[in-house]
């Protein structure tokens, strides 16, 4: 992997399609490199020193606020001139000072403070974010495409006809939006992760985002998983690029009935001095999965239509406190899944701006098998033969229930839940079976016929 730096202007020259597509951008060398108000700047240094507690090491203060050595250097001889800030030791390098505010510099952090309390990393300019988010997009010419052979390896254990291959592939291909719609546990959200995880490469995201005077913290560890070991280890040494962009895998947000309209905007955190970012800002050059479509506060067809057109343009206004707005990058895979009918959701109109629509139902009795002893053979539960033809019979056929692929799993887990309570080896039988399939639906049995729709929860 090539993790050269992209040259001061932020991006690259485009390459071949062969060849890899992701770079960082340059470190700053000089605080007028780093694009943003140099009083911003001043600011964050003297919070920053502020909020050390004293005597506070320079490489403290570089990590903590993701600026290189030398513009804190050009930063804190300015305060020092000015008389807010003086060297407190000195070590036996270069590098090992530490710094401390003088009484004007204590009263220039308190004033400071007053207007924002974020002392955090360094944010961007929205335009290096822009720049960045359509080098790294997977609409890019340069940017990987998912192999049939892939798609094929990683659904393998999904039971899923090649025709449903197929299109999943061409959805991919496409990177337009899909609508996974089918019964609850017919395994729509775990698909979706799937094929999330398709999408390879390292992206570059900010710690925090310049728009206008907002500062809007981005990056989320738990939604911008670091690097695998694997490519920690392709990485070279990167000290000549810029440190207030973190290095992740492509990210995955999930969000399901909880949405609110509040959450499709940015949401200011008064007490820290930041906005924080909606989902999909969270999710550029990633994928949004938006679950259980038709159950959240908001309408189905606004829901979708406050993300399609957007994402058709590439871009999105946000409200800033006061009624200003800022037009941000929008570039993300958008999936969405619902156990509801689409067609009684969505007119004709809306269904036809998602790209493509994708039926995930019961599974084939070949393919069902199949996941069941794949399920028993990860889980290390002996699997009796007789047992699955009872599964199948008895309780599936005879009970009216589909061939849903989250059911395998679940029946196991509970195999495993009587087991390890008994403290006996869980295995695979007629009557371990009964006993985990009574207590998914055995309430069933007590209602009336118009209230037999137990199921498993949303999948």
């Amino acid at each position: 992997m090539d993790t050269s730096c992209a040259p001061d202007a932020g991006l690259p020259a485009r390459r071949g399609s062969d060849e890899p597509a992701w770079e960082l951008p340059r470190q700053p060398r000089t605080a007028a490199d780093t694009g943003l108000p140099p009083r911003l700047v001043t600011e964050l240094v003297v919070k920053a020193l502020q909020a050390g507690g004293g005597k506070t090491p320079l490489p403290a203060l570089a990590a903590r606020l993701k600026l290189s050595i030398s513009v804190l250097r050009e930063v804190l001889g300015q305060l020092v001139a000015e008389q807010q800030a003086e060297v407190a030791w000195c070590g036996g390098s270069d590098i090992d000072v530490q710094y401390q505010l003088t009484a004007l510099g204590q009263r220039a952090a308190a004033e400071y403070l007053a207007q924002s309390r974020y002392v955090g990393p360094a944010p961007v300019t929205l335009e290096a974010y822009r720049q960045v988010v359509a080098w790294q997009s997977l609409r890019q010419p340069h940017a990987p495409r998912v192999a049939a052979a892939a798609l094929a390896a990683a659904l393998a254990e999904d039971g899923l006809e090649p025709a449903m291959r197929d299109l999943i592939g061409a959805a991919l291909h496409s990177h337009r939006s899909l609508l996974l719609y089918g019964p609850s546990g017919s395994g729509k959200t775990r698909l979706a992760h799937k094929l999330a995880g398709l999408h390879s490469g390292l992206v570059a995201v900010p710690y925090a985002l310049l728009a206008g005077r907002a500062i809007i913290q981005l990056y989320d560890p738990h939604l911008h998983p670091a690097p695998s070991d694997q490519q920690l280890r392709a990485l070279e040494e990167r000290r000549s690029c810029d440190a207030r962009w973190a290095v992740c895998r492509r990210p995955l947000v999930h969000v399901g009935a909880e949405l609110t309209r509040a959450a499709l905007d940015l949401r200011h955190d008064p007490a820290g001095g930041v906005y924080h970012a909606p989902p999909h800002l969270q999710a550029n050059n990633g994928v949004l999965v938006v679950d259980d479509i038709g159950r959240q506060r908001i309408p189905p067809a606004e829901l979708l239509n406050r993300w399609i057109g957007p994402l058709d343009q590439g871009v999105d206004q946000l409200s800033l406190d006061g009624g200003q707005t800022e037009t941000l990058p929008f570039d993300a895979t958008l999936v969405f899944a619902t156990s509801a009918d689409p067609h009684a959701m969505f007119d004709a109109a809306l269904m036809r701006r998602i790209g493509y629509k994708i039926p995930v139902g019961p599974l084939s009795e070949a393919s069902y098998r199949a996941l069941l002893r794949r399920q028993c053979r990860l889980q290390g539960i002996e699997c009796d033969e007789d047992a699955v033809e009872h599964l199948l019979a008895r309780l599936h056929r005879a009970g009216g229930r589909p061939l849903l692929a989250s059911y395998p799993q679940e029946l196991l887990g509970r195999i495993a839940d009587f087991a390890s309570f008994a403290g006996t080896t869980a295995r695979f039988t007629r009557a371990s079976v009964d006993q985990a399939w009574h207590s998914m639906f055995a309430a069933c049995g007590a209602l009336s016929q118009t209230q037999r729709a137990c199921t498993l929860p949303e999948d």
